[in-house]
């Protein structure tokens, strides 16, 4: 029997077990061809898969995945609102978009829709592996390009979901890693800055997003940036 806990930003994947995967997307070739690539992958279990938003709903509810790579655009009901339903009942469930769609407007209404991550479909294949490993630290990628995005509309005004505290709430430490959280390091990256562990820094994220009342470190970096915790967008890396 599977023991399901949560963490700060849903579901707790233990470290001897393996991430389970459920697959979203309409184009069969493209679908095969991630799950020949993840079922080579000692970490991560695909469990499933689907063609449209509608029957994601179904195969979530079904399977109960701890990840779930939704593409956008589907026949029946896309990838957004499918994001929507899902995380309306199955809350702990990470959902990474998969996409070809780079423009902001999906971007933000996928956040808004809950989801933990957004990632373009020209990335390489050991970057994905990257990523999904990722969630098992709590991580939530976002593509390089998008999270540029990110900070160039909230340069421009764009208003993020606004949580009811604010930054006086959090001490010094959680400023601090709020501040690398919002220009996109990592866990380990965090820890390695300033000297902690990275359970240290995992402990630290979920006392603020519980004091901000946000879901995700998405939503954290948005709000970093909105407040002007960050300045300039992060060079790459």
């Amino acid at each position: 029997m599977r023991v399901r806990g949560k963490n700060y930003e849903g579901a707790m994947v233990m470290e001897n077990e393996k991430v389970r995967v459920l697959i979203v997307d309409d184009h069969t070739l493209f679908r095969k061809g991630l799950v020949s690539l993840l079922s080579q992958q000692a970490n991560l279990e695909v469990i499933g898969e689907a063609s449209d938003g509608e029957e994601a709903l179904e195969k979530a509810k079904e399977l109960m995945p701890d990840v779930i790579l939704m593409d956008i655009r589907m026949p029946k009901v896309n990838g957004l609102e499918a994001t929507r339903r899902i995380k309306a009942e199955m809350p702990y469930v990470k959902i990474l978009m998969l996409t070809v769609s780079d423009e902001e407007q999906d971007l933000f209404e996928a956040i808004k829709s809950g989801a933990s991550g957004y990632l373009l479909k020209n990335l390489e294949p050991e970057e994905l592996i990257r990523y999904l490993e990722g969630v098992r630290r709590g991580e939530a990628p976002i593509d390089p390009l998008m999270a540029s995005k990110i900070l160039q509309e909230f340069k421009r005004g764009i208003e993020a979901p606004r949580p009811p505290a604010g930054t006086e709430l959090l001490t010094p430490r959680e400023r601090e890693i709020l501040e690398l959280v919002a220009i996109g390091d990592a866990n380990k990256e965090i820890a390695r800055k300033l000297g902690i562990s990275e359970n240290t820094v995992k402990n630290h994220l979920r006392n603020i997003l519980e004091k901000l009342h946000l879901q995700n470190r998405v939503q954290a970096a948005m709000y970093a940036i909105r407040e002007g915790l960050i300045r300039e967008p992060p060079t790459s890396k």
